[in-house]
C-alpha cells in the first residue's frame, strides 16, 4: 500500500471518498474501527494500518528503508512505533456517527458504505461475470469496484491490488447493478438516505443539497424500513384481502349490469316490435276503413250520376219533340205535351248520405291525433328515462323496474334475506380518524372508542369536532354498496353517515347527528331505538341487539339499520325515498321524501356520537370473516 517514490500522494478531496468525512478511515473508506492515531495525527483503524505496515515501502531519501508512510500526508510511520487507540476517539465515535457494520447477505444495501462483504440483495444464485474477460470465456467475478463501475475477477483483479494508482478505488462483492449506487448527478456512491426527501444521496449531496435536511446511513434507515416492514406488510395483506373481496363483488356487479342489460334490451325490443304491430295493425284498419267508405260512397254517387244523366237525356228528348211538332197537329201537340210534363214530374232520387259529410275523411284526424297522443308518449318517457319531471307514482315504477333488473330473482333482494352471509360480501373495512375525535373522546386504536369526562389534549385541527361528542372513519363512500358493523358496549350511541363537507364547528343543536340534513343516523337512548335525520325522529319498537349492522347503498340512495344475533338480521330502519303512498306518510318519512336524496350529492363518511358519559362502542372486525364467505359464493 505505500506509494512508489516520486509519485504524488493522493488528494484527499479527489482521490479518496471518506464515508464520514474526519470519521472515516483513509485506508478502507468506512468508518473507523478501533482508531488509532500517527505521529502526523491522522487517524486509521488499528487493523487497516498493521496490515499496511506489514508491506514495507522501498527506500527513500532520508534512509528510512522500509518504512511505511501515511496514505494522506506520506509522512513515515516508524516500524517500532507502537500503536495505541485513540480512546478519546473511541468515547466520541459511538456519539458522533452510527457504525457501519456490515448487514447479512439477504438483508444489506447493495452501495452500502465501508461493507466491504456487501451482497447484491435479491440476486442470490446468479453469478456476476468479470468484465475484462472475452466474451467467450469469462469467469465469475471476485469483488465489484465502484470507481471503475466494472467487476473483476482474480486476475484482472490484481492491478487494484498492487497498484497505487487504484489505492482509493472501493472495492465490494460482486454487484450486478454498479451504476444504481452512484449518484446520478456527482457520480460518487450512494452513502446515506435522506429521510426529509426520502431518497439515496451521496457525500457532496449532503454538504449542499441535503445539508439542513436529516441525513442518516443507509443500514440506519434499512434498520428502520425493516422495523416497519410486518406492519407495513400486513397492511398490505389486509388491502389485498379487501381488494380482493371488492374486485369479486364489482366482477359480480358488473356481470350483473350486462345480463340487466341484455334482459331489458330484449324487452324493449319485444316492446318496439310490438308497438310496431299495433301500428301496422292500426294502419291496416285506417286504410281498411278509408277504402271501404271510398267504395261504398262511391257507389252512391255512380248510381246518382247515372240516373241524373238519363234524366237530363230523357227531358231534353221530350222537349225537342214539343218544339218539333206542327202549329196544324194538334192531336200530336197534346201528347207531347203530356209526356213532357210526365217526365217533369217524375220522383227525384232519395238525397245521397255523403252530400253533408264524407266519414272516410275523419281518418285524417284520427291518425293525427294519434301521432300527438304518441310523439307526447315518447317525449315524456324519454324524459322520465333521464329523470326530469318524473313524478311519485312514475319514480316509484321505474324503482321497481330497476330493483328487477337488478334483482330478477327475489332470493339475492336484501329485503327477502335473514343471513349475515349476504352483506359481508360488501363487507367495508373502517377507521375511526383521530383528527375528528372530540377532546372527550378517547380512542382505543382505530376501532374503539369512549367518552370521558377529562378532556384529551389532541392537536389542533380543522375537522376536529369542538361541540359534539362525535368521531368520524377515515373512509370515504361515493358509489357502491357498504357493510360495516357496530357493537355496543355501553351507554347512549348513535351510529350514521355524514357528509364530507360537514362544518365539524356547528353548534351543539345543530352539529350532532341526524339533527341537520346532512347527517342521519341511528340511536340507542337506553330504551329503544330512534332514528333520525334533518331534526326529525322516528321511535323504532325493537328488543335491544349488542350488534348493528349498517347497510348502505349509495347508488339507490338508501342506509338500512340491522340487528344481528347468530348470524341473523332483523331490520330496524330503512331510510329511503318511498313517494308511493303520497297523504298517508307520516311527518318522519316525509321528511326522508324531501331532503333524504340531497345527502348523496356528495361523498359520505361512516359517523359515530357517543351522547352518555359512559358511551362505549367498538367497529366490528369484518375483515378475515368476508373472506371464507366470498370462497363460499
Amino acid at each position: 500500500m505505500d506509494t512508489a517514490p516520486g509519485s504524488a500522494p493522493p488528494s484527499c478531496g479527489a482521490a479518496l471518498r471518506l464515508p464520514e468525512g474526519p470519521l472515516g478511515c483513509p485506508i478502507c473508506l468506512d468508518v473507523l474501527r478501533d482508531p488509532v492515531t500517527v505521529p502526523c495525527g491522522h487517524n486509521f483503524c488499528q487493523g487497516c494500518l498493521q496490515a499496511l505496515r506489514q508491506r514495507p515501502g522501498p527506500p527513500d531519501g532520508a534512509g528510512a528503508g522500509g518504512a511505511a508512510r501515511c496514505p494522506l500526508c506520506q509522512e513515515p510511520v516508524p516500524a517500532g512505533l507502537r500503536l495505541c487507540k485513540n480512546r478519546a476517539l473511541c468515547e466520541l465515535l459511538p456519539l458522533l456517527a452510527s457504525p457501519s457494520s456490515p448487514s447479512p447477505p439477504a438483508a444489506a444495501s447493495p452501495m452500502a458504505p465501508g461493507a466491504e462483504e456487501e451482497d447484491a440483495a435479491g440476486e442470490e444464485g446468479a453469478a456476476v461475470l468479470c468484465d475484462v474477460c472475452p466474451p467467450e470465456s469469462r469467469v465469475p467475478a471476485e469483488r465489484s469496484c465502484l470507481v471503475c463501475l466494472a467487476s473483476f475477477c482474480g486476475a484482472h483483479l490484481e492491478p487494484h491490488r498492487r497498484a497505487p494508482a487504484f489505492r482509493a478505488h472501493r472495492l465490494v462483492t460482486p454487484l450486478r447493478r454498479l451504476e444504481e449506487g452512484l449518484c446520478p448527478r456527482h457520480l460518487q456512491p450512494l452513502d446515506g438516505f435522506c429521510r426529509t426527501e426520502q431518497s439515496c444521496v451521496c457525500s457532496r449531496c449532503r454538504a449542499h443539497e441535503h445539508r439542513a435536511h436529516d441525513v442518516v446511513p443507509l443500514e440506519q434507515e434499512r434498520e428502520h424500513k425493516q422495523a416497519q416492514q410486518a406492519k407495513f406488510l400486513s397492511d398490505v395483506e389486509n388491502e389485498l384481502e379487501e381488494l380482493a373481496v371488492t374486485i369479486t363483488q364489482a366482477k359480480k356487479m358488473v356481470e350483473l349490469i350486462k345480463g340487466a342489460a341484455t334482459k331489458e334490451r330484449e324487452r324493449v325490443e319485444k316492446l318496439f316490435a310490438e308497438a310496431s304491430e299495433v301500428l301496422a295493425t292500426f294502419q291496416k284498419e285506417v286504410m281498411g276503413f278509408l277504402e271501404d267508405g271510398e267504395r261504398s260512397m262511391l257507389g252512391e254517387a255512380e248510381a246518382d250520376l247515372r240516373w241524373k244523366e238519363e234524366r237530363r237525356a230523357k227531358l231534353a228528348q221530350c222537349k225537342q219533340n214539343l218544339q218539333n211538332v206542327p202549329s196544324t197537329d194538334t192531336i200530336y201537340f197534346l201528347q207531347e205535351f203530356q209526356a213532357l210534363k210526365v217526365a217533369l214530374e217524375e220522383n227525384l232520387s232519395p238525397p245521397l248520405s255523403f252530400q253533408k259529410e264524407l266519414n272516410f275523411t275523419k281518418c285524417t284526424q284520427a291518425v293525427g291525433a294519434m301521432k300527438d297522443v304518441l310523439s307526447t308518449a315518447c317525449k315524456n318517457q324519454w324524459n322520465h328515462l333521464q329523470g326530469k319531471g318524473v313524478d311519485g307514482l312514475n319514480c316509484q315504477e321505474v324503482e321497481e323496474a330497476l330493483a328487477e333488473s337488478r334483482f330478477p330473482d327475489k332470493s339475492n333482494n336484501p329485503a327477502f334475506l335473514e343471513h349475515r352471509d349476504y352483506f359481508l360480501k360488501f363487507a367495508f373495512i373502517i377507521d375511526l380518524d383521530s383528527d375528528t375525535a372530540d377532546k372527550f373522546i378517547q380512542l382505543f386504536g382505530t376501532k374503539g372508542a369512549k367518552r370521558v369526562l377529562c378532556p384529551i389534549p389532541y392537536p389542533e385541527s380543522p375537522t376536529r369536532f369542538i361541540n359534539c361528542e362525535q368521531v368520524l372513519g377515515l373512509n370515504l363512500m361515493n358509489r357502491g354498496n357498504y357493510y360495516w358493523e357496530v357493537e355496543l358496549i355501553d351507554g347512549w350511541v348513535s351510529i350514521g353517515v355524514i357528509a364530507e363537507d360537514f362544518d365539524p364547528r356547528q353548534a351543539y343543536s345543530h352539529g350532532r347527528l341526524g339533527r341537520n340534513d346532512r347527517s342521519c343516523c341511528l340511536q340507542w337512548n337506553g330504551q329503544s331505538y330512534v332514528a333520525w335525520f334533518g331534526g326529525s325522529e322516528c321511535t323504532i319498537q325493537q328488543p335491544f341487539f349488542h350488534t348493528i349492522g349498517v347497510f348502505l347503498e349509495y347508488s339507490e340512495k338508501a342506509l338500512t339499520f340491522y340487528g344481528i344475533k347468530d348470524s341473523k338480521m332483523t331490520c330496524l330502519q330503512q331510510l329511503k325515498v318511498c313517494p308511493s303512498a303520497k297523504g298517508k306518510l307520516d311527518p318522519f318519512q316525509s321528511k326522508i321524501n324531501r331532503q333524504f336524496g340531497s345527502l348523496f350529492s356528495c361523498r359520505l363518511k361512516p359517523a359515530f356520537f357517543l351522547e352518555s358519559v359512559d358511551a362505549h362502542l367498538q367497529i366490528g372486525p369484518l375483515k378475515k370473516e368476508c373472506v371464507p364467505v366470498l370462497k363460499r359464493r
